[in-house]
């Protein structure tokens, strides 16, 4: 008997009991749609917090202050002046200052609450690659001469200007009121928080209106390339250590944010995740790979006098180690397929507010592995299959 008829006879198997063979295959559908999916649901996260990440720079540094209070040892504009030193930090490109407060702009009566209205400096915008789409940014001359003008983010001009271009409009900001300049061009949000819902303007007119001249939120120090990070990191710490000098118990009382290395770490954790998320999805299989050996035992129970008649007329040991074991295989090919195609349609929706990135190696993988079940788990029915004798197989009952 060739390969051709045995694999006849092993569908000819699986139809005369069509709804076992389909549950069975429901069960390896759902392993392997699972396996997929959550390995492109930590992708997609992966990929998702990556992107927000990298398009802050990753030439960029922040650093921010771990003491309470207006006291010294807080980020204060001597301290991200005394930054922007050709001399002791000459790989540095730019300093922002930074202080960062929540606030409500209102227009003709009309509120939006802003997550973070920013007050800083005009290198910010370059710093944090944060372009405008229409109108302008403000200047370091509107810095200098307080101005209150101001650049919105998407959401803000969607919130408050539906049907109006913003560039131009006036809104109310802590009773003083702010000229729109600008939009900031869209960017991408990881999902838990918008990176669009937000107002930059000169840090002076902030200080003076919103967040008063107390200490700095943060400094945003843009370094001339991504390969001199630790070295202006290196630099800057110099400055910082006297400028800042160390509390009574030796601790530093400021930190650096590298994001480079927050890049890196941010990298590992998210493989970490999605290896335990397919992991998880992985028992499935498991669980699809025992119903095939429940179903495949069943099978050859209830055909045992056919396995009896087929021997005595002569069929060989490996034919019928060989049928069941192609009907357990195309039992986890077919399952296996469906699932690949079930997982490829549901990673075109949001899960849980993440975009699910499908990764091919995992769909690979997780159709060779459905192929190893229906091989593995059907070995055990197909041998003993084989290994019964004629005349026993004739006089079950």
């Amino acid at each position: 008997m060739n390969l051709a008829e045995i694999v006849r006879f092993a569908l000819r198997g699986l139809s005369a009991n069509k709804l076992r063979s389909v549950l069975t295959m429901l069960g390896i559908l759902i392993g392997v749609a699972a396996v997929i999916l959550l390995v492109a649901v930590g992708n997609g996260s992966a990929q998702a917090i990556a992107d927000r990440i990298s398009a802050l720079g990753t030439n960029t540094l922040t650093v921010m202050s771990t003491s309470r209070g207006t006291s010294s040892g807080g980020l204060t504009m001597k301290v991200a002046d005394a930054l922007d030193d050709p001399v002791l930090a000459p790989d540095v490109k730019s300093v922002s200052p930074v202080v960062s407060t929540s606030a409500t702009l209102t227009y003709e009566g009309s509120d939006h609450d802003v997550g973070s209205f920013v007050g800083t400096t005009p290198d910010w915008f370059g710093a944090s690659n944060f372009p405008v789409q229409t109108g302008a940014l403000f200047t370091v001359d509107d810095e200098a001469q307080a101005r209150r003008v101001v650049v919105i983010g998407q959401t803000v001009a969607e919130e408050l200007f539906a049907d109006v271009d913003p560039v131009g409009r006036q809104v109310t900001v802590g009773g003083a009121l702010f000229t729109i300049v600008g939009v900031l061009d869209e960017k991408s949000s990881s999902g838990f928080s918008d990176s669009n819902d937000t107002a930059v303007a000169p840090i002076s007119a902030v200080r003076q209106v919103l967040a008063g001249y107390g200490t700095l939120s943060s400094i945003l120090v843009e370094a001339r390339s991504s390969a001199q990070v630790d070295t202006v990191e290196s630099e800057i710490t110099t400055i910082l250590d006297q400028k800042m000098p160390a509390g009574s118990d030796g601790t530093t009382t400021y930190r650096i944010q590298n994001a480079s290395q927050l890049l890196e770490t941010q990298t590992e954790t998210a493989d970490t995740f999605t290896t335990l998320l397919g992991a998880v999805a992985a028992i499935s299989l498991l669980v699809g790979g025992i119903g095939i050996t429940n179903i495949m035992l069943v099978t050859v129970t209830e055909r045992t006098r056919e396995i009896g008649i087929r021997k005595a007329l002569g069929a060989p040991r490996r034919v019928v180690l060989s049928q069941f074991l192609i009907e357990a295989t195309l039992l986890s090919v077919i399952g296996g397929g469906l699932g690949v195609a079930a997982a490829l349609i549901g990673s075109k929706f949001p899960i849980v507010g993440v975009q699910p990135v499908v990764v091919p190696s995992s769909v690979a993988l997780a159709l060779g592995v459905s192929v190893l079940i229906g091989l593995f788990f059907g070995g055990l029915p197909a041998a003993r299959a084989a290994r019964l004798r004629p005349i026993d197989a004739l006089r079950y009952e």
